[in-house]
């Protein structure tokens, strides 16, 4: 049990002795629900436009003070990983799931898993801003971008889906493994069995994951960004900082 309900029953001490009054305990006799935490209603409208999208989330973790909120000594990825070992089965479109997610856990972040409705082509930054300004200027549909953590740039795409030879698909290891992102210092193709974060999330160090273009950009097919993204990827691989290890 984190820290933030560790004195949930106990005095303003966090102390759970006899002669303290716990808060639980001060309600009941004063006959007054819990104060509840005001709805950030611009975090929940971006995470209602992406599910409106299509785009399937669930809760991730966040930064707390200056480590992850899962409480994990060490964890590799703060405030970047799911809450849920389940979160391929718990990820939803449906807004109602959405709301009491956003409601019950002001601070989380959410992630959204890719390979159902959609697959995410991951830059470098630097290589993302040159795709992206040729991209538009050739006039090809870019879907929406997002900008994560100053140092990646996220273009979401159509998903390849399953094909009837699955012969044709590649598991996702092949491509770019969420916790193992050191293997791909370049371009990152996150299919099935992958997620990335989903604006608005917050990183340690206080960064960001933000729009850049919005979900209510059609998501094109990614064979029409890859070759792009893949030749200004080939110029900036290796800038970004390392990652290692896996989540859990």
């Amino acid at each position: 049990m984190g820290a933030e309900h560790g004195g949930r029953f106990g005095g303003d001490d966090g102390s759970t002795g006899r002669g303290s009054l716990g808060r639980f305990t001060r309600w009941l006799k004063s006959g007054r629900a819990p104060k509840e935490t005001p709805v950030d209603a611009d975090r929940e409208a971006l995470l209602l436009a992406a599910a409106g999208a299509g785009l399937p989330l669930a809760p991730a973790a966040h930064p707390a003070d200056y480590r992850c909120s899962c409480n994990r000594i060490g964890c590799p990825t703060p405030g970047r990983h799911p809450v849920s070992f389940a979160w391929q089965t718990q990820s939803t479109t449906d807004r109602g799931q959405i709301e009491r997610w956003a409601r019950h856990q002001p601070l989380a972040n959410f992630i959204t898993a890719t390979g159902m409705v959609h697959d995410v082509l991951d830059v470098p930054l630097d290589a993302g801003q040159e795709a992206l300004e040729r991209l538009l200027s050739s006039g090809i549909d870019v879907g929406p971008v997002a900008l994560s953590g100053g140092d990646r740039m996220l273009f979401f795409t159509a998903t390849r889906g399953t094909p009837a030879d699955e012969d044709e698909w590649w598991p996702c290891e092949l491509d770019c493994h969420p916790e193992t992102m050191d293997e791909h210092p370049g371009l990152r193709w996150h299919c099935r069995g992958s997620y990335v974060l989903i604006p608005p999330a917050r990183l340690p160090a206080d960064r960001t994951v933000d729009w850049l273009r919005g979900p209510e950009h059609p998501l094109p097919d990614p064979l029409t960004l890859l070759e792009t993204l893949t030749d200004a990827c080939a110029r900036y691989a290796g800038a970004e900082p390392d990652y290692t290890t896996a989540w859990p």
